[in-house]
């Protein structure tokens, strides 16, 4: 077994879920216990099942209640050390033997899964995307990225199954109601990732057979639909003639769990 679902993926919260037949992760814990809790419920877990949380950065929409979580029930938490000291007020909550580092590009192990963070571009401390390996198979975790380069598309070839940041439509950004500096940092280097490049990074990744599946998620909650989001991948895609029998598109939801997807 190894299996991915998006509990929560969005400008308002992030919470995934990836699980294998000895071990269930969270990546991130960017929404309330409550939530969190409803969203395991409905695939018969609970925090008690959880084995470990694993920090992509510091944002508050990815960390918002990690300490608290890892306090009550006892868990671990892996991030790198940068992000650790980025976000004091989790720190504080995380009991020392709970405080897990991990180095980018060092594989780690959680019981039968392994775990490879590699950099993304983007403005914290040190964030990281993660690939996890079991049986052979790999789910890459990849959101929260200003632009992608070829050490990224490196990173997230021969995966199984991605999730791939796909933030907003440029021309809604543009004309919304964000103040100008917000803008600008969405659109730099080390912002977020609009839905014709997250298009265009899946047709590159698409030159190889591994890849079925993919999941857009980060999605904005001003700046983006999910109709739209969609859309405009599968746009990009067709100009490479790669069509709808070629992948499996889904859309991570901001406001509930997605389906299982099983590897």
């Amino acid at each position: 077994m190894f299996n991915f679902c998006s509990l929560y993926s969005g400008s308002t919260g992030n919470c995934l879920l990836v699980q294998s037949n000895e071990t269930k992760i969270l990546i991130d814990a960017g929404v309330s216990q409550k939530k969190i809790s409803e969203a395991l419920a409905s695939f018969n877990l609970d925090l008690n099942n959880i084995d470990a949380i694993v920090v992509t950065h510091e944002h508050s929409d990815h960390i918002m209640n990690v300490g608290s979580i890892s306090k009550k029930y006892e868990i671990p938490v892996y991030c790198n050390i940068e992000t650790l000291n980025a976000m004091p007020d989790q720190k504080n909550k995380i009991a020392e033997d709970n405080q897990r580092i991990f180095k980018i590009n060092k594989s780690f192990r959680i019981n039968d899964l392994e775990i490879i963070p590699f950099s993304i571009p983007h403005d914290a401390a040190n964030p990281c995307g993660f690939n996890i390996i079991h049986d052979d198979k790999k789910i890459s975790i990849a959101t929260d990225i200003g632009h992608v380069d070829n050490t990224l598309i490196s990173n997230l070839r021969d995966s199984s199954f991605i999730l791939l940041e796909a933030n907003y439509d440029p021309d809604i950004l543009k004309y919304g109601r964000y103040p100008f500096p917000l803008k600008q940092r969405i659109l730099s280097p080390l912002g977020h990732l609009s839905n014709e490049s997250a298009g265009k990074t899946l047709s590159e990744l698409l030159s190889e057979h591994t890849l079925k599946r993919a999941m857009l998620g980060h999605l904005s909650k001003e700046n983006n639909f999910p109709e739209l989001a969609l859309k405009t991948v599968y746009d990009e895609l067709e100009t490479k003639n790669i069509t709808k029998k070629d992948i499996s598109i889904d859309i991570a939801s901001r406001n509930c769990p997605s389906k299982l997807i099983k590897i």
